[in-house]
């Protein structure tokens, strides 16, 4: 086994590396960008060493930096993690050829099911299946959107390189075609290098089920059952499960088995998965699963297969890396109990999941019976730079029903101030009827959509409580408020306040009054709450509220507060009205960044006419491609940023003005 490993990675899977890595005895090594000084994985490897500027094309995606970064500390292996390098052959050889140990498949296997099209032919002649579609070389517009018409509407174009739901977009009419096709390739281009894409058929209610692969030097590949990555949004999982739902005995061993001979083809050694697509419309039938692609990696999602196996597959890795055969044969290789794992993420899902930054004030999961894999700490701040994953949260229960008794309470007790978080959504996600009833496909999340997103109005007794947070009564007593050291009372009455507060229903005013020290009543809607403030404690209190007794968490940053209740991480805005700016309204005539990112493209000129919802400006941020539109009709006044610049959160980019009167 290697003796000093560098991990050519960041966040939660360094961290995830780093600690089998020093069980197994073995020294680790870090590497961190100008935005990740000071980082998790950083800390927590036995070196750690600077590659380059926050541009991940500068750093992490280096592959001169990374190996003679290796050199520099006397690596003897490297290993890639997932994203990033972890799927790239040159930086395979190059690994090699430096003398050192790649901890993942040869570079050609790598190359093999690098490129999907040639994957998809490679396994058609393995007798594997394959979704119906067109995987060739020939790449022009009209070419393409012509094999679009011949599979039939709606169609998938996916980048041939890569993954994670980059240069992927669905397609429901043959006039949408080109405008999607052009909007992959970008992104395929920015994400892989590569712009060429394939066509495939899209099945109307499909199911995501993968399988891990295994495979050492000596000839034995082995695969450790499935997981079903059905809840998907744009193409990203959002939770998934091992083993999968409503699977027989039959297709495990049917998909199994087409797993193995996928990995087999094409000589296969390390961390793999085969992933299939599943058409559950007339149900889960061997004869109706289709070969997608394989990811010559380590996966996001697999500690639901460690979870179920009782395997640390970082462990298998190395192992194999070094030479070692397989730890056990497909017969010693069993399914205990269930798993699921759900990605909470740094965005907003009632802004179209924009991607959100912040410094994270408040941090805390629940410590038993939960795994926490994560590359953050309290303190830390979620940069524009990379993946806005803040934490994966994983369970194992006896059975489905046990471990998703146990999801829903864990993500419950999750506590996250600071920024934006999809917490909310994934709790009603996982209640879900068709998720609750092993029933999940690839459409879900988008059928429910509204549902599953829409902005959380709180009652009258948690705007109560937000108010009395806001005024600073429940801060330790050690505060120099006036408010609070002279007990409340003023020579004509009962002090009071009135406080404005902004959620996701709105805009309330609640007024307060003191009845002595820690005695308040809080006046919210038609309600009026008698306030006894019982205990305080860093970031929180216990409060007595008509009668009932409370427990608050709480962190506030600048005008925004988020209060910490009953299972709910609710977010309010307090506005300060002798602020300037936009108040929180944006003008119909501007065309706000929502977030700090790279401007891609400029659709329009100043002068042009231009209608409601039609795009303007298409950004990358945080590795996704947003198109901008138009929010209503008008005339293009002025356009303020151009191809290539680097705008932050706020910025104007695009003015209109109204339509002159004929």
């Amino acid at each position: 086994m290697v003796s000093k490993l560098l991990i050519a990675n960041r966040g939660e899977i360094a961290c995830r590396i780093i600690r089998t890595a020093h069980r197994l005895g073995v020294r680790t090594v870090a590497v961190y960008s100008d935005a990740d000084d000071g980082a998790m994985h950083a800390a927590l490897a036995d070196e750690a060493i600077r590659i380059g500027p926050a541009s991940a094309a500068d750093s992490y995606l280096s592959i001169e930096r990374i190996i003679a970064s290796a050199r520099r500390v006397g690596a003897d292996g490297i290993h890639p993690g997932y994203g990033f390098l972890s799927e790239n052959a040159d930086f395979a050889e190059a690994v090699e050829a430096a003398g050192m140990v790649f901890v993942g498949p040869p570079a050609d296997a790598i190359r093999a099911m690098g490129l999907k099209d040639a994957a998809k032919a490679l396994m058609e002649r393995a007798g594997v299946p394959v979704v119906p579609g067109y995987h060739g070389d020939v790449q022009e517009a009209d070419f393409l959107a012509g094999r679009a018409a011949e599979i039939g509407y709606p169609v998938l174009i996916k980048a041939r390189a890569g993954g994670g739901g980059k240069g992927m977009r669905r397609v429901e009419r043959r006039e949408e075609f080109i405008e999607a096709l052009e909007s992959a390739r970008r992104e395929a281009k920015a994400a892989f290098g590569d712009g060429a894409v394939l066509i495939e058929k899209y099945l109307t209610r499909p199911r995501h089920i993968e399988v891990q692969v295994f495979g050492d030097r000596h000839g034995n590949i082995v695969h450790l059952f499935e997981r079903d990555c059905s809840l998907q949004r744009r193409h990203q999982k959002v939770i998934e499960e091992a083993p999968a739902p409503g699977m027989t005995a039959e297709v495990r061993r049917a998909m199994g088995d087409a797993a193995v001979r996928a990995a087999q083809a094409i000589g296969y050694v390390g961390a793999g998965t085969v992933e299939f697509i599943a058409d559950v419309t007339n149900g889960l039938l061997p004869d109706r699963f289709y070969f997608m692609e394989m990811n010559t990696r380590l996966q996001v999602e697999h500690p639901v297969t460690e979870a179920i196996t009782g395997l640390d597959l970082v462990e298998w890795q190395l192992r194999v890396a070094a030479g070692e055969p397989l730890p056990k044969r497909q017969a010693d290789i069993r399914i205990d109990g269930w798993s699921f794992e759900a990605r909470i993420y740094a965005e907003d899902p009632a802004r179209g999941f924009l991607p959100a930054t912040g410094e994270l004030k408040h941090l805390s999961f629940p410590d038993e019976g939960v795994r926490i894999d994560s590359g953050v700490r309290r303190g830390d701040t979620i940069t524009p730079f990379y993946d806005p994953l803040i934490a994966k949260l994983i369970v194992h229960g006896s059975n489905r029903a046990a471990a998703l008794a146990r999801l829903q309470a864990a993500l419950k007790e999750s506590r996250i101030g600071g920024t934006a978080t999809n917490l909310d959504f994934l709790i009603r996600l996982t209640e879900e009827h068709d998720f609750r009833s092993g029933r999940p496909d690839t459409g879900l999340i988008d059928r429910e959509i509204e549902r599953l997103t829409a902005p959380i109005t709180p009652d009258n007794e948690e705007l109560a409580l937000a108010a009395i947070v806001s005024i600073g009564v429940l801060r330790p007593i050690a505060s120099n408020d006036p408010w609070l050291s002279l007990g409340h009372w003023q020579i004509w009455g009962d002090a009071d306040r009135t406080v404005t507060i902004d959620h996701g229903g709105g805009r309330s005013v609640v007024t307060l009054k003191a009845r002595g020290r820690d005695q308040f009543a809080v006046h919210a809607g038609t309600s009026t709450f008698p306030v006894l403030v019982l205990e305080r404690f860093e970031d929180g209190a216990s409060v007595e509220v008509t009668g009932r007794r409370r427990a608050l968490r709480f962190v506030r940053q600048g005008e925004t507060l988020t209060l910490f209740v009953d299972g709910r991480n609710l977010t309010f805005q307090l506005p300060d009205h002798f602020a300037g700016g936009h108040g929180g309204e944006i003008a119909d005539d501007e065309l706000i960044a929502p977030m700090p990112g790279l401007i891609k493209l400029v659709r329009v000129g100043a002068g042009e006419s231009v209608a409601k919802g039609q795009p303007l400006v298409v950004m990358e941020a945080m590795k996704m491609e947003l198109t901008l539109s138009a929010a209503r009709e008008g005339i293009v006044a002025s356009v303020l940023v151009a191809e290539g610049a680097q705008v932050s959160e706020g910025t104007v980019l695009v003015t209109l003005q109204e339509e002159a009167a004929e």
